[in-house]
This record gives C-alpha cells, sequence and structure tokens, in this order.
C-alpha cells in the first residue's frame, strides 16, 4: 500500500508523479524498527527538498509516516519516502512548492545479494548529488546491460571515468587494499558514508579519476546501496573480478556491524 500524508494514496494524488516524475526520494532497510543511517537518510531529504522544493522538510514528521506505514510489519523491508507535490504541473513547475510525504513499502531482498555483473554503458545523471526520480536515463542503461545478458549498468562519464551504478554506488579495492572511491558528480550514498565511517582499518581514498581500464585492473570491485549493503562485482564488461577478496569480507562485516537507529 502507498500512503500519502499518513493515508492510502488515492490514483489522483499520483498522477502527477507519474506525469512527471519531479520528486525526490530516498530508500532504507528496515530491520526490527531499526535503519542504518537513518540520520543520514533524513539529512538527505532535508537536503534535497531545499534543493527540488525551496522549502524545509519536517523529519519528525517523516518518521512519524514511516511508523505509520509499517504498522503489522515485521520482516525485513525497503521503505521508501517520496517527497512530491500533487499539485505540480509541467508547464508551471515553479508555482508547486508545498511537498507532501509519500511512503511505500516492498519486502526486503536476501542480505548478502549474490555478485553483480556490470556492464559499461555511457550515462551522466541529471543533477547527480540529488535522489530524485528522474529514473528513465538509468533504467535504460540498465536495461541495455540486463539485454545484452549483464545485471546492470555501471555508468560510464563523456571522458571515459566511471561514476556510479545505476541505482548503487561503486567502490573500488587497488592492489595495497585501499578502498577506492569515485569522485565526480555522483549521488552522495548512505551506505558509502556509512563504509567511510565505520570501515575500522580499511584505508580509503577518493580518486579524481578512475577509467575504465583502471576499474578493471583493479584488485576488486563492490556496489553500496541501503538494499544490498555490500555487493561484490564479478564482471566488469567480460573481465572477470575476484569477490572473495578480504577487504571485501571486512567491509561487508563492518556495514552488518553498524547498529540500526530507532525510527
Amino acid at each position: 500500500m502507498a500512503t500519502l500524508d499518513g493515508h492510502p494514496a488515492a490514483t489522483d494524488d499520483l498522477m502527477q508523479l507519474a506525469l512527471t516524475s519531479y520528486a525526490h526520494f530516498t530508500s532504507m532497510r528496515v530491520e526490527n524498527g531499526t535503519v542504518r543511517g537513518l540520520s543520514l537518510h533524513m539529512e538527505r531529504l532535508v537536503r534535497d527538498c531545499r534543493i527540488v522544493w525551496g522549502t524545509d522538510l519536517d523529519t519528525a514528521d517523516v518518521r512519524e509516516r514511516v511508523r505509520k506505514a509499517l504498522a503489522g510489519q515485521d520482516d525485513p523491508c525497503v521503505v521508501r519516502v517520496t517527497v512530491y507535490d500533487p499539485a505540480v504541473q509541467m508547464g508551471r513547475p515553479a508555482d508547486a512548492s508545498q511537498p507532501h510525504i509519500l511512503v511505500t513499502v516492498r519486502p526486503a531482498g536476501a542480505m548478502p545479494p549474490p555478485p553483480l555483473r556490470a556492464m559499461s554503458v555511457p550515462y551522466e545523471r541529471d543533477l547527480a548529488a540529488v535522489k530524485h526520480c528522474g529514473l528513465f536515463g538509468a533504467l535504460h542503461a540498465r536495461r541495455t546491460a540486463q539485454l545484452a545478458g549483464y545485471d546492470d549498468a555501471l555508468f560510464i562519464d563523456r571522458d571515459g571515468h566511471v561514476s556510479e551504478g545505476g541505482t548503487w554506488n561503486v567502490g573500488f579495492i587497488d592492489g595495497n587494499g585501499t578502498v577506492v572511491w569515485p569522485q565526480g558528480p555522483v549521488l552522495p550514498g548512505v551506505t558509502m558514508a556509512l563504509l567511510q565511517q565505520h570501515a575500522d582499518g580499511l584505508e580509503h581514498r577518493t580518486a579524481s579519476t578512475v577509467t575504465l581500464d583502471q576499474a578493471r585492473g583493479m584488485a576488486a570491485a563492490f556496489a553500496t546501496n541501503t538494499s544490498i549493503g555490500v555487493r561484490p562485482l564479478a564482471v566488469i564488461d567480460e573481465t572477470p573480478l575476484p569477490t572473495d577478496h578480504p577487504v571485501l569480507r571486512q567491509l561487508r562485516e563492518a556495514y552488518l556491524a553498524i547498529p540500526g537507529e530507532r525510527l
């Protein structure tokens, strides 16, 4: 069920979201009423609300809406909070400035998921720093990769540099065991931030550029988001990568050890 401001969402309420996709969101994996990085998810919603709608967002209200949507839900699930204004119009988006809170819930997949086979696809997201609902390009890239026999797309920018994945950040492990994060116009992922904060004993660095050849030559690679945690990349294009690197195991264990924050 989808709820809008705590009430079942009607078809008319969702019409403009479907027609314009002008909205932003965050997705959170909920286990036992807690979320890893809940504060970071709330910070993202507040930050993006100012960018997209030019107004502040009451995070206490957001959390209350999420708790209400989760009533009676015991199994791990993924909650998506979408912030949009049902009054937004294609011709006058500037007139919309009163966003509402849409909450949807779906079952969570098993952790950890199997390794991912990625295909490089040229694509750059609009307004990459915002987790927005303009997903056509990303889904088209994902479809292109899947039709070629892969699981998902790894985005390559116009200069041939790796940026991020279809709905995930990408990280690499170099020959020294250092965790490498590509710099550039990418979504500042919550799981990525948590790993940088909590993966004690591991060295992290941000690379100004990671070329496709460099990515294929790394000791290992992985995808991160709230739904999958740390997911090894088994293949980039036709190049196989190890999925049992000890640093991958350290990252996965560090992530799973992060305590959840109570909703």
